[in-house]
């Protein structure tokens, strides 16, 4: 990015050779993203990328630019990123929004949404869900509505999913998908929509007619460039860091066992993206365990971080969902591709402690 930024300064609209460079490299991060999303140049590309300033914006331009152009209800489930949950309500035109509810596991089941899109504009189903890591069967999800409604269209959003888990477009089936580079250890602030060819969409603002007329404003060369090389190297990794962040998450649970710490796993490993472990803690307060855990280095979530920054501590409905008992604490531990086993065991410990404490504390 670096590089881009002291070699390719030029708008990538201009016509200049500063201009050109610029567009060089936007090329060939669509190349290396596209590649890496199951979609590559040489198979006959399905679909396009437009570059966004995150997945939220991807998915806002998928969600709200095809609700209008057509008519019907916006389906979702209820376990959404509020990227997604909160779309519905912003249309304004008075049409209904339908939440599809989980099972018990935190599973959507393709036949429930299938159900709830028979006259639908648009479905949207997030691929991994961001507190607990449950990954949901998308493929059979767009099948099944494909063929209750053929018309509609079906959105993903695979923020915390790509990169972790296999994505293949052609596979899914969708009509787009949204990803954020930061996911990716790639730049914040720099997101992407994959987009079936012929799919239809009103852009979100308009502008200069950069991007095909869906996301006018001068591109960001550096910031497609940074996540470009990032998705293919996290792609590349994926087969040895799946094997390693399963490795991880299973001294975790061992530890906590050998120090007596009672706990739940949220999600088994068969339904879970493997750099996410999702715990319930009987006993253990879950504001008090993130803020006394980040006094000595710990850094953990105990629900969607976007969920809270008011800090009221509302109950998350991903949680009600699953079943989770309201006097049980909920730790989120993600892992990085940098994470090290000697990280997890410090940290580990660390939980072990405080939970050990903090429920001898509230008997």
């Amino acid at each position: 990015m670096t590089e881009v930024m002291r070699t390719a300064w030029g708008n990538p609209s201009a016509q200049h050779p500063q201009g050109a460079a610029a567009r060089d490299h936007i090329a060939l991060a669509r190349r290396r993203l596209l590649a890496a999303l199951g979609d590559p140049d040489d198979e006959g590309r399905l679909g396009d990328i437009v570059w966004t300033s995150g997945c939220t914006e991807a998915d806002a331009l998928a969600v709200l630019g095809a609700a209008r152009t057509r008519p019907g209800s916006i389906v979702v489930s209820s376990i959404e990123h509020a990227a997604v949950g909160t779309l519905a309500d912003r249309l304004g035109d008075g049409r209904a929004a339908i939440r599809v509810a989980p099972g018990r596991d935190g599973v959507i089941e393709p036949a429930a949404v299938a159900r709830a899109a028979e006259g639908a504009a648009v479905v949207a189903i997030v691929m991994v869900q961001n507190e607990i890591g449950v990954v949901q069967p998308v493929a059979e999800i767009v099948r099944a509505v494909r063929q209750a409604n053929p018309s509609c269209h079906l959105h993903i959003d695979a923020a915390q999913a790509f990169g972790k888990v296999g994505i293949d477009v052609r596979a899914i089936g969708a009509d787009s998908l949204a990803i954020a580079a930061h996911k990716l250890h790639g730049p914040r602030g720099v997101g992407a929509l994959w987009l079936r060819t012929g799919a239809t969409l009103e852009p979100l603002w308009v502008g200069g007619g950069q991007q095909g007329g869906l996301r006018g404003g001068t591109q960001d060369a550096p910031g497609a460039a940074g996540l470009g090389l990032a998705a293919e190297r996290a792609v590349a990794a994926l087969p040895v860091a799946r094997a390693r962040w399963l490795e991880l998450a299973g001294q975790v649970t061992a530890r906590l066992t050998e120090r007596g710490v009672a706990f739940r796993q949220l999600v088994p490993d068969l339904r879970r993206a493997p750099h996410i472990l999702a715990l319930g803690l009987p006993g253990v307060p879950a504001s008090a365990l993130r803020t006394v855990l980040a006094s000595r280095g710990v850094y953990i979530s105990t629900g969607s971080a976007c969920a809270e920054r008011d800090g009221h501590g509302k109950p998350s409905p991903v949680l009600e969902a699953i079943g989770l008992a309201p006097d049980t604490g909920m730790c989120r531990m993600s892992f990085g591709l940098d994470t090290t086993a000697d990280e997890i065991a410090r940290a580990t410990d660390t939980l072990a402690d405080v939970a050990l404490a903090l429920a001898r504390r509230a008997t």
